[in-house]
């Protein structure tokens, strides 16, 4: 009697086919966290606006009429032009033009992207700090922990802001007035991080006891996996829910932090202005009749604000399974 042969199905399901971009917006659609986003209108608008304000500084060269950083394209004969539909507005200098002669509009624009590019870079750098700080705590345990959870306690005695301006004193005392524009802006990213990485520590820390005691880690750890590999791999996937709350929100407390630093003339300098400084260069004209040269950064800085916190409050409670 001969063997049997077992026929190949090849139109059984593949269980391991890669991921597509089409399959993987479908099941984005049908998730529980769009159906959560698409019931609330007001976080629907907050996401809007947050993406315009995102497109308008990415494309900012495109959209203003003069670049503000470039004193060659500045006159100071067209300084302190009141806004467009005024009676003394002038084209195309629809938001007016500051003491330098620069258009409000365009600075806006530039500001506007420097104050997203050190927030969204300072919560990249607190965030890979504090995960990666929480992880090690979490996981590894014993003196480690403790001393990292009293470096975190000593600096939750003091504010955000005062550690950024601890921080960028010290750079600035180092150096002097030889930081240019850029190495200012990394300061500021630095300062900015250091000052937010206690947050994500402690979160990830708390999940990382949890987690580490359950049955898939000690599997990992029987096959001979390295630490990196278990934490990165398995444990942390289970923690970016709340990472990525705190991250939303972080950001609005990031670019707070940069446009305090800045309104207090510790942060980026006049010739490359974010909404902070802007709004400290506006302040000095406002008594004088001005206006429009700090309304329209503050009001610009507000919006973005709010924007983003209505963002994280909605992902917070979205992600949080009691709500559910």
């Amino acid at each position: 009697m001969s063997d049997a042969v077992v026929p190949h199905h090849t139109d059984a399901p593949a269980d391991h086919e890669p991921v597509t971009a089409d399959g993987w917006l479908r099941r984005a659609l049908a998730s529980d966290l769009f159906y959560a986003f698409r019931g609330s209108k007001l976080t629907m608008v907050a996401a809007v606006v947050t993406l315009l304000l995102f497109l308008l500084a990415i494309f900012a060269p495109l959209l203003a009429v003069q670049n503000p950083f470039d004193p060659a394209q500045l006159q100071l004969m067209n300084s302190r032009i009141a806004p467009l539909w005024t009676a003394d507005g002038q084209s195309p200098f629809l938001l007016g033009t500051d003491e330098q002669g620069r258009d409000v509009l365009s600075a806006i624009l530039y500001g506007l992207r420097i104050s997203l590019i050190v927030g969204v870079l300072g919560v990249v750098f607190s965030g890979a700090l504090g995960v990666g700080l929480g992880l090690i705590a979490g996981y590894f345990g014993g003196v480690i922990d403790t001393i990292i959870m009293r470096v975190a306690d000593v600096q939750l005695t003091f504010p955000a802001i005062l550690i950024a301006l601890l921080v960028n004193g010290i750079v600035k005392s180092v150096f002097g007035n030889r930081l240019d524009s850029a190495s200012m802006l990394a300061v500021l990213v630095v300062a900015i991080g250091l000052s937010f990485w206690v947050q994500y520590a402690r979160t990830v820390r708390g999940s990382v006891m949890v987690e580490k005691n359950k049955d898939y880690v000690a599997a990992a750890q029987l096959i001979g996996l390295p630490a990196p590999v278990i934490l990165l791999r398995h444990v942390l996937p289970n923690a970016t829910g709340p990472v990525l709350v705190i991250a939303t929100i972080n950001l609005a407390l990031a670019i707070i932090t940069e446009a305090t630093l800045s309104f207090l003339g510790s942060g980026m300098p006049e010739t490359m202005p974010s909404l902070g400084t802007l709004i400290r260069i506006g302040n000095n004209y406002l008594f004088a009749g001005e206006w429009w040269i700090v309304a329209f950064p503050g009001l610009t800085l507000a919006v973005l604000i709010l924007a983003i916190n209505l963002l994280g409050d909605w992902l917070r409670d979205a992600l949080n399974p009691k709500l559910r």
